[in-house]
């Protein structure tokens, strides 16, 4: 009998009463789980305070983001944030013994339940304004968010990787205190960023690794090296922005093996330099403008022409990377 798994995407069906992931049916509509976690909660005091959702106007706390989740979700959940707790306590070399599928999964959780609530943000807008047409997604959104809420259901079901895996997880080492949390996402291309412990995770989530290949070389020059934040800020600016560059859209054979359903990514034939748009030095510039903020950068401190943008990873002629303890810059 073949395989079917529950695809609230294709609808739009966000429903209390109904499970996230699985789709069963609930009893009680506050059967929910906490889409950050309950120890990251509490670890950092961040129930009550203001998370801003993708529309850059909503502010929701915290500890009201939640996901309508079925017993069975709920016990699979709790095993993975107990894996993670674990690591992430152990700071970077933790986080980097962690096998990179449960990662994917843990962060997942989070900025699709982040996406969740922006979904029904705009599925309710309407409500609140008569004359607005009714939301839709475009195709390409809806292919990228059905596919990435399959994925996911790997948590669960028998999905199964093969290949090169769908994601790009960078881990570095990041001189954070203890009581430093700095997270980031941006649902609509699944980039996610995360500071804490001594360790930053930037992943892309759908890519099909093509990012990190992109990125390598600056990785690789980075190494061990402790970063200093507005390093580590660089280098989440530098995934998200060259993700939205990625002009291969992330491709996947899909296959039902018995009782297992099979993805396995498709790799693009182009040359990886042919894969994304442009770079713009100026259009990057605006991203980090975003990223360095708290140090009180403006585009035009970072980006000039003829010139290129500021680096705080590179030196910008001999192309080597820049000692973290040679930055001046307030951690």
């Amino acid at each position: 009998m073949p395989v079917s798994l529950f695809n609230p995407i294709e609808n739009l069906h966000f429903n209390n009463r109904i499970c996230f992931l699985s789709g069963a049916d609930l009893d009680d509509e506050n059967e929910s789980v906490s889409v950050f976690p309950e120890w990251i909660l509490d670890r950092f005091s961040l129930r009550n305070k203001s998370f801003k959702m993708m529309d850059q106007v909503t502010n929701i706390q915290y500890q009201d983001i939640r996901l309508p989740c079925s017993p069975e979700v709920r016990n699979a959940l709790d095993a993975l944030e107990e894996e993670i707790e674990t690591a992430f306590t152990h700071g970077y070399d933790g986080v980097k013994k962690l096998r990179e599928e449960r990662l994917f999964l843990w962060m997942g959780k989070i900025v699709y339940g982040v996406l969740y609530h922006d979904l029904r943000a705009e599925l309710n807008r309407p409500l609140r304004k008569k004359d607005d047409k009714e939301f839709e997604l475009s195709p390409v959104l809806k292919q990228r968010f059905s596919l990435f809420h399959l994925m996911l259901q790997s948590l669960i079901a028998p999905v199964e990787f093969k290949g090169t895996k769908p994601w790009s997880i960078g881990i570095v080492k990041l001189k954070y205190s203890r009581d430093t949390f700095n997270y980031r996402d941006e649902p609509i291309n699944l980039n996610f960023s995360l500071g804490m412990n001594g360790f930053g995770i930037v992943a892309c989530l759908q890519d099909n690794g093509i990012v990190g290949e992109h990125e390598q070389s600056i990785m690789q020059k980075i190494g061990e090296k402790v970063l200093h934040p507005v390093q580590f800020e660089e280098l989440c600016g530098r995934f998200l922005y060259a993700n939205y560059l990625l002009k291969h859209r992330a491709a996947y054979h899909i296959k039902t093996e018995g009782e297992k359903i099979i993805i396995e990514a498709v790799l693009p034939e182009e040359k990886q330099h042919r894969l994304f748009a442009p770079w713009d030095g100026n259009m990057f510039a605006r991203v980090l403008t975003g990223y360095w903020e708290p140090w009180g950068f403006t585009k035009h401190n970072i980006f000039s022409l003829p010139g290129v943008p500021v680096s705080f990873l590179e030196n910008d002629y001999t192309q080597e990377f820049i000692e973290p303890e040679s930055i001046s810059l307030p951690y």
